[in-house]
């Protein structure tokens, strides 16, 4: 017996030794693999200049990392290549740049797929393996990038510390799952792996702390990827109406609920038309069959608890997603409408350049969110206190279809024209010639059709006088400003197009 215990040990161990160096190939093929999908990407960042909505910023070189998806294409974060006028991509083995084009884009979501122009990069190098379910928490997770610091690959190794549903940018949310790992500048739009499977993309890390990064999910990923294949990204749908907690044993007496029904409130429906299936005070209590508790959490997994609002994208149908209310005591199923289209009265540039039209010594553009963030406190405690629409309708929702702010969007200009006159830099236009201006478009039409000896511009707030210019003087000084200044055009294309349509 003993001899035949020694005989198998002999050959069990035989057998492994001689293995050991395959298993070892087969691990080094597949990180060899995981290593040649991931690259660098280059960009030549110009930005828009907002003080000079004419012009972009001075170049500047930033890079980030990219992941090779299926279809011959490259997933990044939107930000490594937003406002890029030059675009590369190289391999870990090659100092080769390749010209890349970005292919679909959401500032949202922080995800942009590129195309290469030679697409023999891909023939020796595939798409990563990706899974769409989340992750567990304490998974132990791989990071590849190349973050500042070196030029070549790194790996980084940590582990998954928390899934959540969060916002993102621009009104858009979703789920988004935290990392213990190194991550630092650069490393932005690198692959997050699993057991060697793609999970998702890294895209911003903690700032204040240590090791402390942020992954856009798969899950998120397969959304963004399904939404670009006609070319365009749509957005996801989402619920904007204004909800509150049920904590309170008061608010939960007052809507007539017992101790056992959980939800959260309606604070403030996102319309109030009648017609619009949300109420102030109605209680959701489910979505689609999932029950939705006291601070607006639902089930996902045994030992994952998400926002309800995760739901949404999984279950909308043409637009529409079921949820369950209370409303004066009474149970009710309605359809809500979801949307990703959330018009608010001050928007992102979304990765456009701003609109701009010159008249006299005066540049006018439309307030986006992108101004708002260069003002500081300073200047935006100012506002307030003199009740500029800059403050008093930060957030708000446009009251007709098109309106927009439009303020002096750059410093006078120095001209005659302008003499005795305090500067209105960053003050919202109210009427010309005594016509509330709707929009940016509306203010040119208003110019262009003048037919008055003088053109009157007045602004809303308590503190900004009224600039009157002669009108035929501020024609002639339009030019010489233009000449003086260097400004190739008197106003954006679009707006070119408007002016030029004067009779």
């Amino acid at each position: 017996m003993h001899d035949k215990r020694t005989a198998r040990a002999l050959l069990v161990g035989t057998m492994l030794l001689l293995s050991a160096p395959c298993l070892a190939r087969e691990g080094d093929a597949e990180e060899s693999a995981i290593r040649e999908s991931v690259v660098k990407v280059s960009a030549t960042m110009r930005p828009p200049d907002i003080v000079k909505p004419w012009t972009k910023q001075s170049p500047r070189d930033v890079s980030g990392t990219g992941v090779i998806i299926d279809g011959k294409r490259i997933l990044t974060n939107a930000h490594v290549v937003l406002y890029a006028s030059q675009l590369f991509v190289e391999s870990h083995q090659s100092s080769d740049k390749l010209a890349a084009t970005v292919e679909a884009i959401s500032t949202g979501m922080d995800l942009a797929v590129l195309k290469l122009e030679d697409e023999s990069f891909f023939d020796k190098r595939p798409p990563l393996t990706r899974i769409d379910a989340l992750p567990e928490v304490k998974d132990s997770v791989l990071v590849y990038g190349y973050p500042q610091g070196g030029t070549s690959l790194s790996v980084t190794k940590g582990i998954v510390s928390r899934i959540e549903f969060a916002p993102y940018n621009e009104q858009a949310a979703g789920v988004r799952i935290q990392v213990d790992a190194a991550i630092n500048p650069g490393n932005s739009g690198g692959p997050a792996l699993v057991d060697n499977k793609l999970i998702g993309l890294i895209f911003s890390r903690l700032n204040q702390s240590d090791n402390i990064g942020y992954i856009i999910p798969s899950e998120e990923i397969d959304l963004f990827l399904k939404d670009v294949a006609d070319g365009k990204y749509d957005g996801k749908p989402a619920m904007h109406d204004v909800l509150q907690t049920l904590e309170n044993e008061a608010l939960r007496s007052m809507l007539k609920v017992d101790k056992k029904t959980t939800g959260m409130v309606v604070h403030k429906p996102d319309n109030d038309e009648a017609s619009y299936p949300l109420k102030e005070w109605d209680l959701i209590t489910k979505i689609g069959d999932q029950e939705v508790d006291n601070v607006g959490m639902v089930k996902v997994r045994d030992n994952l608890r998400l926002r309800f609002q995760y739901l949404i994208q999984k279950l909308a149908k043409d637009g529409k997603v079921p949820l369950t209310v209370i409303r004066d005591g009474k149970p009710t199923t309605i359809e809500l409408p979801v949307s990703p289209k959330h018009e608010m009265l001050i928007e992102s540039l979304r990765g456009h350049y701003p609109q701009y039209f010159v008249f006299g010594p005066l540049v006018f553009s439309p307030v986006s969110s992108e101004i708002l963030a260069g003002l500081g406190d300073r200047t935006a405690a100012l506002f307030s206190a003199i009740g500029s629409p800059m403050a008093t309708r930060r957030g708000d929702r446009p009251n007709f279809e098109g309106e927009e702010l439009v303020v002096v969007a750059a410093p006078m200009f120095p001209h005659p024209t302008s003499k005795g006159y305090s500067n209105p830099f960053m003050k919202v236009i109210k009427e010309v010639n005594g016509t509330r201006v709707r929009n940016i478009r509306h203010l040119v039409e208003l110019i262009r059709d003048a037919t008055d000896k003088y053109i009157t511009i007045s602004f809303d707030d308590r503190a900004s006088e009224t600039i009157v210019f002669n009108r035929e003087e501020a024609l002639r000084a339009t030019e010489d400003i233009l000449n003086d200044n260097g400004l190739r055009q008197q106003a954006s294309d679009n707006l070119k197009a408007v002016w030029s349509e004067k009779k």
